[in-house]
């Protein structure tokens, strides 16, 4: 394979390998009643298929970028699509809706171990000028799967049953298994590496466990029961003895290097926030749009459609400005976008015509898209060598906590009454609906509005210049660069201390050399 087609390979490898998990998501939501159905499940069981998924991707993101690390992300790309396929036929033989869940939760586990892979892959192969379009791409790539989703998995579930919406899966995950091993990634080097400890991998997967847990349950029961309140008490009482265990380990699973990266770090709180304020903003106004304005399930998905459309376009668009104006414009004027696109839902009433709701949608996607790209872009091009698989898991975190971080805020501003619609019902599952009208859409979009604006501050943060060209890892992330190129990645120096670290070492050997002719015709002995 030509040093050309080799980038090429992994970002045709990333890019299914993202589609197929985005696909997945969306396409069970429409097979849902249909499995409720055929399995005689109760909504609990039916919500439990999902949330399984979610807890275990959120528990292992970053703990599968870790092993991607020191083994490689092609071999935890490959493993896990694989495994990928193998639970989704699982799922679409399974006799009961209890082995649903717990293939549900298999198949999370293996969707973890793909997920921080394929953006590790795009790190390894191409430069940190050349992220920008690569990310592009991918993110276009996710939009097109997440609109086509709904629809591709309607007509299946129509024809066929809620059963093919995974067989479906199978053949894909072939292909990217065959990409994959296409792809020439540089080797991982064991140098460096300790294997972290397994008290602490244990302890931060239950953490995220928990705190996704306690989140999902909000709609359902609101943030002040007692079931909400047990849950984040733990997670934050996990979290502190993680924060312990991290200290005092030699090998932490989030390394300092990680942890101490401002840019990592504002990209990171970034996307929580402005992941959780476009999903929290799509959970009140799909409510809003059926419940509120009485429209069916395909109209309002038609009057949502611009967003996805945005998400496409406004990808190559993003790349292109961010490579002309840097990271940190880029992410102001896009979360900018997000705030005014959600301000702009909440003023939204029953006289709303089809081009503004349109046109609010189609801004919240194009501010959304330019974050995605300018965010994912920052953090993988400034991950620290050899640690690009730590900080894609760190990132697809922040993009699975968000949505349900603010899903539970916008829940949280739409009060729970008694009531008997099926919809809302099997949302909540506990015979309650979201209260919705005029006055409670706009307060929680308000709301969500605010809780969006707070990702001003960290892309103000953001780097103020495009990332500058550097090498590309040869050797599995870790630095092989020239004294030149480490020590102005590092900002501790500059070319010229490189250049007399190079001068002393051609010059210091011939001095000895030197040295030792003289002291041989001299008679002397060399000590």
């Amino acid at each position: 394979m030509t040093a050309a087609s080799r980038p090429r390979a992994a970002l045709l490898a990333s890019v299914a390998g993202a589609m197929i998990v985005a696909l997945d998501g969306t396409v069970l939501l429409v097979a849902q009643p249909d499995l409720q159905r055929d399995l005689s499940a109760d909504v609990t069981q039916v919500q439990w298929t999902s949330t399984a998924y979610l807890l275990a991707v959120a528990a292992f993101l970053v703990i599968a970028g870790r092993l991607g690390d020191r083994y490689g992300h092609k071999r935890l790309l490959f493993v896990g699509v694989l495994g990928f396929g193998a639970a989704s036929a699982g799922i679409a033989f399974a006799p009961g809706i209890g082995w649903v869940i717990g293939l549900r939760a298999a198949q999370g586990v293996f969707g973890a171990l793909l997920q921080p892979a394929t953006l590790a892959l795009l790190r390894l192969v191409y430069p940190a000028d050349r992220l920008g379009p690569a990310v592009a791409v991918r993110t276009a790539a996710i939009g097109v799967a997440a609109g086509a989703g709904p629809l591709l998995g309607g007509v299946l579930v129509a024809e066929l049953g809620w059963r093919s919406v995974f067989l479906i899966n199978i053949p894909i995950a072939c292909v990217i298994a065959v990409l994959t091993l296409s792809v020439r990634a540089p080797k991982p080097s064991p140098a460096g590496f300790r294997q972290f400890g397994l008290a602490a991998a244990a302890v931060f997967a239950a953490t995220l466990a928990v705190l996704v847990h306690a989140l999902t349950g909000v709609p359902a029961h609101g943030w002040s029961a007692v079931e909400t309140w047990l849950g984040l008490v733990l997670a934050v009482g996990l979290a502190a003895l993680l924060v312990r265990l991290e200290r005092r380990t030699a090998q932490p699973i989030v390394p300092p290097a990680v942890a101490r990266s401002i840019p990592v770090a504002a990209s990171m709180a970034l996307l929580l926030v402005t992941s959780g304020g476009m999903f929290g903003a799509l959970f009140v106004a799909t409510f809003f749009l059926q419940a509120g304005l009485g429209l069916s399930p395909l109209a309002a998905g038609l009057r949502v459609l611009p967003l996805t459309v945005m998400m496409v376009l406004g990808a190559p668009v993003a790349a292109a400005v961010l490579r002309r104006y840097g990271p940190r414009r880029t992410a102001v004027a896009g979360q900018f976008f997000v705030v005014l696109a959600v301000v702009g839902l909440s003023r939204l009433g029953p006289d709303g015509t089809w081009p503004v709701i349109g046109g609010a949608f189609a801004l919240l996607g194009a501010g959304f898209t330019a974050v995605m790209v300018t965010a994912t872009g920052t953090v993988v091009g400034d991950a620290p060598p050899g640690y690009a698989g730590v900080v894609g898991g760190l990132k697809q975190t922040a993009m699975n906590v968000g949505p349900t971080l603010g899903t539970a805020v916008a829940a949280g501003m739409m009060p729970l009454t008694p009531s008997t619609m099926g919809a809302a019902g099997a949302g909540s599952g506990s015979g309650a609906a979201l209260a919705m009208s005029g006055p409670a859409m706009g307060s929680a979009l308000l709301t969500l509005a605010a809780f969006t604006a707070l990702g001003l501050l960290p892309a103000s943060l953001l780097p103020a210049s495009p990332l500058p060209a550097r090498p590309v890892p040869r050797d599995g992330g870790r630095a092989t660069a020239s004294p030149e190129v480490r020590i102005a990645d590092r900002g501790a120096g500059t070319a010229l201390a490189a250049a007399a670290d190079r001068l002393r070492n051609w010059w210091a050997p011939g001095r000895v050399r030197s040295s030792l002719r003289r002291r041989r015709r001299a008679g002397e002995r060399y000590r």
